[in-house]
């Protein structure tokens, strides 16, 4: 039997020059046919950040949006999970680690692009608010293609050819990580687990475009150099690329699902709301490409 499409006109409007678009007029809880499907996928990609506004999800239907984008994979962070939905984890300001304490969430206020510590990480993060506190909250994300572009030449040529090595976390900024991330990453270095390489310049697959590309936290060393080293060049280096016209802040509305193209972009959350108020976000994950 054949399945009936949603009639609804899809709209993408751009947010600003570099980043960001909002996309209106589909229900993702519905079915949606191939080339509206590509509409999104090219949004997202092409925009960087994309905002799929007025969702209504279950955690399941959730998965299946979020799938829309590509196979989905498993968060290496398996505490804080939907229930009966392994593939969407929850991000929340009440997460507890292993010992009841209150996770440690404000050292992710970073500028940071996920799991780059795997071999395959993932090309988009989605995010989806449960819960939001009155104001604040907000995520922001920057066009790390934009900001490479811009770049002096002699920049973009010395930055070019760097490697990376990537854990679960840094050697050089344990102090302040969750005591959960840094037990995970004592017992890999007791098993001789060795760390992920990975460009400092990745080549986006899609579009053939380059951005800088990397998790601060999870950048052992570039190679070449040690590690505090490492991490006071990578400060320097957002610094330097960072700026105002590559970066929008989405404050989350209910029913906004937030895409982000990982391959192009860093994104970081907001700390910025009374923490006595819940902000609870849905993320679910898609395979990527190997990063060259």
């Amino acid at each position: 039997m054949a399945v009936a499409v949603q009639e609804k006109t899809l709209q993408i409007t751009k947010i600003k020059e570099h980043i960001g678009a909002i996309a209106t007029g589909v229900d993702l809880t519905q079915p949606i046919d191939e080339a509206t499907r590509q509409q999104l996928y090219d949004a997202a990609v092409d925009h960087v950040a994309l905002v799929i506004r007025g969702q209504q999800f279950t955690a399941k239907q959730y998965e299946q949006a979020a799938s829309l984008f590509g196979e989905l994979m498993e968060d290496q962070n398996r505490m804080y999970l939907a229930d009966g939905v392994p593939l969407v984890s929850v991000l929340s300001n009440r997460n507890k680690d292993t010992k009841g304490k209150p996770a440690k969430m404000a050292n992710n206020a970073t500028w940071h692009t996920d799991h780059t510590n795997q071999e395959r990480p993932p090309k988009f993060t989605c995010l989806y608010p449960v819960a939001l506190p009155d104001s604040g909250g907000g995520t922001s994300v920057c066009n790390m293609r934009a900001a490479y572009e811009a770049l002096p030449a002699e920049m973009r040529a010395r930055l070019a050819p760097m490697k990376t090595e990537n854990t679960l976390i840094s050697s050089a900024r344990m102090a302040a990580a969750n005591p959960d991330i840094v037990k995970a990453q004592k017992a890999k270095n007791a098993a001789g687990e060795k760390p992920m390489i990975q460009p400092l310049i990745r080549t986006h697959p899609d579009r053939g475009s380059k951005a800088i590309w990397f998790h601060q936290s999870k950048t052992e060393r570039v190679i070449g150099m040690e590690p505090q080293e490492t991490q006071d060049f990578l400060t320097e280096l957002l610094e330097t690329a960072i700026k105002p016209e590559f970066a929008y802040t989405h404050d989350y509305q209910l029913g906004d699902m937030l895409v982000i193209d990982n391959r192009s972009a860093m994104h970081k959350a907001g700390f910025d709301f009374d923490m006595s108020q819940h902000r609870m976000i849905y993320r679910a994950l898609v395979r990527g490409e190997r990063p060259e």
